[in-house]
Formats: structure tokens, sequence, C-alpha cells
């Protein structure tokens, strides 16, 4: 059970590394449902894009040991689930995003809670 989640921290940090570079190299218009952005709207998406990408290397650095690196593995679940109550807040503020944001939404506000059990449970 603990390699299998690993294992599964390991492709989340991947996907969350290539999703970041498409937004670096792309910038906004790699976002489904999107409209051409001005120049600072561009630069904070790629921006943020950087971060994510720190994001996605930490979930892989984390996935090499879990237990040892618990605290760093559970901020990093926080942050994630803290992103799904972001966008909760959007569309109460400006209304629904395209449908791929809403799954996208669901994963960030499930994943976290799921991930954490399950460590939990294995450690």
């Amino acid at each position: 059970m603990r390699k299998t989640l690993e294992a599964l921290i390991l492709v989340f940090g991947v996907v969350c590394v290539l999703i970041a570079c498409l937004h670096i190299v792309l910038g906004p218009s790699s976002i489904p449902g999107s409209v051409p952005v001005n120049a600072t709207m561009d630069s904070e998406d790629r921006f943020y894009a950087t971060l994510f990408l720190g994001f996605g290397v930490a979930l892989i650095w984390c996935s090499r040991d879990l237990r040892a690196r618990e605290g760093v593995f559970g901020a990093l679940l926080l942050t994630f689930f803290l992103g799904g109550i972001a966008r909760i807040i959007s569309a109460l503020a400006v209304g629904w995003p395209n449908p791929l944001f809403i799954f996208l939404g669901s994963l960030e506000l499930i994943l976290p809670p799921l991930f954490w059990w399950w460590h939990r449970r294995t450690a």
C-alpha cells in the first residue's frame, strides 16, 4: 500500500511539473476556455506556473520517503486543498469556470484528504 501511494504521489508531482511547464511556455493560451489576456495577466500566469513547478518538484521529492517528509507532504496537501477552496470562492464571486476546472476543483478538494488518510493508515 505504501509503495502504491508513493508511486501515485510521484505521478501527481510529474503531472504538476508538466502542467507548470506548459503554462511557462504557452502562457494563458494553455488554459481551456480562456480568452486573450493583457501582458499583466500573462506575466502572472507564467509567474504562478513557476510556483506550481516547485510544488510538483516538492511532491516528487516527498514521494521518495513520505514518512521522513511527512510535514512537508502535509503542507503540500493542505496547499492543494486550499487551491480547491479558492476555486469555490472564484465560482461564488464571478461564476462557474470551464467544466475542466470544475473537475480539477473537485480533485483538489478530494485528493488531499484521501492521500493524507492513506498516508496515515500506512504509516
